[in-house]
Parts: C-alpha cells; sequence; structure tokens
C-alpha cells in the first residue's frame, strides 16, 4: 500500500529569479522543475528537514526559514503514484546570494541540475503541485 510522504521545500527567490532544480519524467516525457526539497524524518521538524537538505545537497546553511504555507500533491511520477503533503518555505541565505544568476549547479548525491529560472519565465510546469502559487507570495510587488 503507498503512503503519504510528508516534504519539506524551500523557495530561494532573488532579482525576480527562483532557484530550482530540473527533472524529466521519462514516462510522461515531461521536463519539468521542482521546487529543492526533502522527505521529513520521523522526529524532525519540517524546517529542520529543509535546512538538513540544503546543507547536505547544495553546502549551503540557510540564515532565514519562514513556512509560506502547507500543499497537498497528488501526482504521478514514472508511471507510479505519488501523495506528498508539502511543507513550501522561504529561504534566504547570504550563501544563496553569492551564486551569479548564471550559474548552473547540481544536487550532490543524484546530479540533478539546479539554476536560477526567472519567475515571470517558467516554461515549464515547477512541481509539487500547489508551488507556484506560494511562489507569488515571494515575488515583489
Amino acid at each position: 500500500m503507498p503512503s503519504i510522504r510528508n516534504i519539506a521545500v524551500g523557495l530561494p527567490v532573488r532579482d525576480g529569479h527562483v532557484l530550482v532544480l530540473h527533472g524529466r519524467d521519462p514516462a510522461k516525457r515531461e521536463t519539468f522543475t521542482r521546487a529543492i526539497g526533502v522527505g521529513i524524518e520521523f522526529g524532525e521538524t519540517a524546517e529542520a528537514a529543509l535546512r538538513r537538505e540544503f546543507v547536505e545537497e547544495l553546502g549551503i546553511r540557510l540564515d532565514r526559514v519562514q513556512l509560506l504555507g502547507v500543499t497537498e500533491n497528488l501526482f504521478e511520477y514514472e508511471g507510479r503514484p505519488g501523495h506528498e503533503i508539502v511543507h513550501v518555505f522561504a529561504v534566504e541565505a547570504a550563501e544563496l546570494d553569492a551564486i551569479p544568476l548564471d550559474a548552473q549547479l547540481h544536487i550532490l548525491d543524484e546530479g540533478s541540475p539546479v539554476t536560477w529560472v526567472r519567475i515571470s519565465e517558467l516554461d515549464r510546469p515547477l512541481y509539487p503541485n500547489g508551488v507556484v502559487d506560494l511562489l507569488h507570495i515571494r515575488e515583489p510587488q
């Protein structure tokens, strides 16, 4: 029986750009972007999980983390159904601000590419579902 996964994702935003990872679902032949995040382990808060993930996967210590909201993500990936409860955070760090907007990073354990993408030019789906609505809260008006 599949289970519901609790995850935490972070939305670093700078100069109208958001830092996201890039992925592909071969079953759907879909290229997409995804907020950087992690599964929450038993006994760990969503914020602690997110802070851990940024250190483990990008080598970045977050200075500020603020919950924007919680969303539910029902999806299919590689032909399998998934269900996530997603804690979405605004994140800030001097180390993030130092990353050039044209930089190409990689998630350390899996190699997925990570780049800054102009929010107004997102041309691929941004997952998890519901994150894009919360992303607009982060944009300066």
